[in-house]
């Protein structure tokens, strides 16, 4: 579970599957479904979706970008799935999470915790 897990961690922009996921742990679809989410806590296609949706938090406050381009960069397809995803786990559009500004000036790590989004599905 850890290899896959680090392979989203890594590779979270690129097109990732079950199927591809699965191969990595060494395990079938159905049982790296059931294991990933007793170990972690949420289903392999969330944790991603989180994944990649810390990626454009960070994006939109420290770059210039579009949110069009930062979606495409982190591994969305559609701009609609993205703002529906980025919403669903923020509780604000892309849009509003990026007026808040620059991201403080403080540790790493303390960022990382107040920035990190929420773990638990909503809704």
């Amino acid at each position: 579970m850890l290899r896959a897990r680090d392979a989203m961690d890594r590779d979270y922009a690129l097109p990732l599957d079950v199927p591809r996921l699965a191969a990595t742990a060494h395990v079938s679809e159905a049982h790296f479904i059931r294991t990933f989410k007793a170990t972690f806590g949420e289903t392999p296609h969330r944790y991603l979706q989180r994944r990649r949706i810390e990626r454009a938090m960070y994006l939109l406050r420290t770059t210039a970008r579009t949110v069009t381009e930062i979606c495409m960069e982190v591994g969305f397809s559609s701009l609609g799935t993205f703002s529906r995803t980025f919403t669903d786990i923020v509780g604000e559009t892309p849009s509003q999470f990026r007026q808040r500004g620059p991201m403080p000036a403080a540790p790493s790590c303390f960022v990382k915790m107040w920035a990190r989004p929420a773990t638990a599905d909503r809704g």
